[in-house]
């Protein structure tokens, strides 16, 4: 009878031995998992912000490259999504494509997505199928059109670096003198209010 009972409690002893090891052997493996997925998260996290300080280093490659390296976890975008659902804008889903461009071109992100909300209260107010949000090139009877928003973006994009920022027109006021010369100034003042209100 004795010996049944030690052999009872050396099978409860060994079962309750193997069920703690199991579980340590769990908790150890889960911790290891987590830690292990946190690190990666981590490591993806800096791989994208390298990603993005490179662009515009990057510039001869094709818009098509750029947007495809392009990680949206970068907040200029997330700013945009918020701005162009805000006022349900056909642009909410270029917003990629708008910080993608202004790092090409060396903008600032929200430059385009103001001056379109100035001339265009963000392309609601448009010559039909001109994709043109942004009044550019348009005087008097003549319309400049584009065959879509993304060819406008990088178009007008370009034309202020080129134009504009490189021969130092920098600021809203100084780019208005030249974009708009009738102006009295309400288009500067509207662009600045604009910049100011997407970040």
């Amino acid at each position: 009878m004795n010996n049944l009972k030690r052999n009872i409690n050396k099978i409860l002893f060994l079962f309750v031995t193997f069920f703690v090891l199991y579980i340590a052997a769990f908790t150890v493996g889960y911790y290891l998992s987590v830690r292990n997925a946190r690190f990666n998260y981590y490591l993806s996290v800096m791989d994208d912000l390298e990603k993005i300080s490179l662009i515009s280093a990057e510039q001869e490659k094709s818009s098509e490259q750029l947007l495809t390296e392009f990680k949206t976890s970068d907040i200029r975008v997330a700013n945009l999504k918020y701005y162009f659902r805000k006022y349900e804008s056909v642009l909410y889903d270029k917003s990629e494509y708008f910080v993608a461009m202004a790092d090409k071109y060396q903008l600032d992100y929200r430059l385009l997505p103001a001056i379109a909300m100035q001339e265009s209260n963000l392309c609601k107010h448009i010559y039909a199928g001109s994709y043109n949000c942004w009044g550019w090139g348009i005087y008097g009877n003549k319309v400049t059109r584009f065959s879509s928003y993304e060819e406008a973006i990088e178009t007008i994009s370009r034309g202020l670096k080129k134009n504009y920022i490189d021969k130092g027109f920098t600021t809203p006021e100084e780019i208005m003198r030249k974009y708009t010369p009738p102006s009295d100034g309400s288009w500067a003042f509207g662009v600045n209010t604009f910049l100011k209100v997407i970040d």
